[in-house]
């Protein structure tokens, strides 16, 4: 071998001695935005524009779903504290993460996310317009910080699993991902198959959305709670009038509509001004079901409501309000087609599914008090 040749070959392994490594930890996502995002090296330091994105990074995560996290929106402790104190219990840097605002209502300072030296900006879809009215990307490209936007909230059939597939490759966890994934279908399809196979009746169902925080009637369309409460089984009455995933309609048109069924959604919002008649439904509220179950009782008297069937039949219900904002929307839509089509779904059991996913991806424990019914024996 001549010197040149040898020289030649010492320098293409020198260079895939150093070179190789680095390029293999490049990566890049398409994300929901449809934007390409290339990181040139692995994902150390994130921050949430939306809290509630926890809930997704803990299934696809292993270990500790916070190691990543420098701060965060505080969404999880305002909309859900019973969850908020439960991942604080187990993982102490929780309550020491900054704070930081939220850009869809111009509280976001973007000299606060700079401070904290992120290498990601992790947004919701429903801030892109915000991103774009501000300029924010720019301002952020200037000091090396990407942007990716998720969503589990405005389209929750096509976006979800994208969305924890770009986890998966954010965090480097793409099997768990793949996995997470693969349960949420197989849960799913133990609903619509069934749907398909029998195609029972379709009953009026009006889904009261954040009862007690606003006024009545606010409610879903065709997307998110809209979605689920079609896809197990039933006729989502907002789907008629509302162009977008979540709105209002006037009490009127519920009063026309006559509702078959009632579901509210609710959570521990003792943390938002003003919310006091909320139903409290969520990890660990079984011990305040009697105080809920009233909660309940008393906003379905109202106007809206009066006379109709749902109220005669006592086929009113309550569920987690953050189902709406999760990858966990699979078990709601076992406990909805439950409620609405209770014989083919009799041995369905929605909270066996749901602690089975918590024991198989999520870091803390299972908690009952997901949901409950105006009849207690529902």
């Amino acid at each position: 071998m001549t010197f040149l040749r040898r020289l030649s070959t010492s320098a293409i392994i020198l260079t895939t001695l150093f070179a190789g490594p680095a390029f293999a930890q490049a990566f890049s996502v398409t994300d929901i935005a449809g934007r390409e995002v290339k990181f040139d090296k692995p994902v150390e330091r994130i921050v949430l524009g939306e809290g509630r994105m926890i809930y997704a990074i803990a299934s696809v995560t292993k270990g500790d779903p916070f190691a990543k996290i420098v701060g965060w929106r505080n969404d999880l402790w305002t909309t859900d504290v019973t969850s908020f104190d439960q991942y604080a219990a187990k993982f102490t840097e929780v309550k020491a993460l900054p704070f930081v605002g939220n850009i869809e209502d111009g509280t976001l300072q973007t000299e606060a996310v700079v401070a904290l030296h992120p290498d990601l900006l992790l947004l919701p879809i429903g801030a892109r317009e915000a991103v774009d009215e501000t300029k924010l990307q720019s301002v952020l490209d200037g000091v090396g910080v990407k942007i990716v936007f998720v969503d589990f909230r405005e389209h929750i059939l096509s976006n979800t699993e994208p969305s924890l597939e770009i986890l998966g490759k954010i965090f480097g966890t793409q099997d768990r991902a793949e996995a997470v994934i693969k349960f949420r279908r197989e849960q799913l399809a133990r609903v619509t198959d069934v749907i398909a196979a029998h195609n029972p009746p379709r009953p009026e169902v009006f889904m009261y959305r954040a009862a007690g925080l606003v006024e009545c009637c606010g409610t879903f369309g065709a997307d998110n709670f809209g979605k689920m409460v079609d896809m197990a089984g039933g006729n989502n009455l907002g789907s008629q009038f509302l162009p977008g995933y979540t709105g209002s309609i006037n009490p009127e048109q519920v009063i026309a509509s006559n509702p078959d069924v009632v579901v509210v959604t609710g959570s521990d919002w003792t943390h938002i001004a003003n919310g006091k008649s909320f139903v409290s439904v969520g990890p660990g509220t079984e011990g305040v079901a009697d105080a809920s179950r009233a909660a309940l009782k008393a906003l379905v008297e109202a106007p809206a409501f009066t006379g109709s069937t749902a109220l005669k039949t006592n086929n009113v219900h309550a569920i987690w309000h953050q189902f709406y904002n999760s990858p966990y929307h699979f078990v709601a839509v076992q406990q909805l087609a439950k409620w609405f089509h209770p014989e083919p779904f009799g041995d369905l059991d929605p909270e066996a599914t749901f602690k089975e996913f918590s024991e198989k991806f999520l870091p803390i424990d299972f908690k009952p008090g997901y949901w409950l019914s105006l009849d207690d024996g529902a």
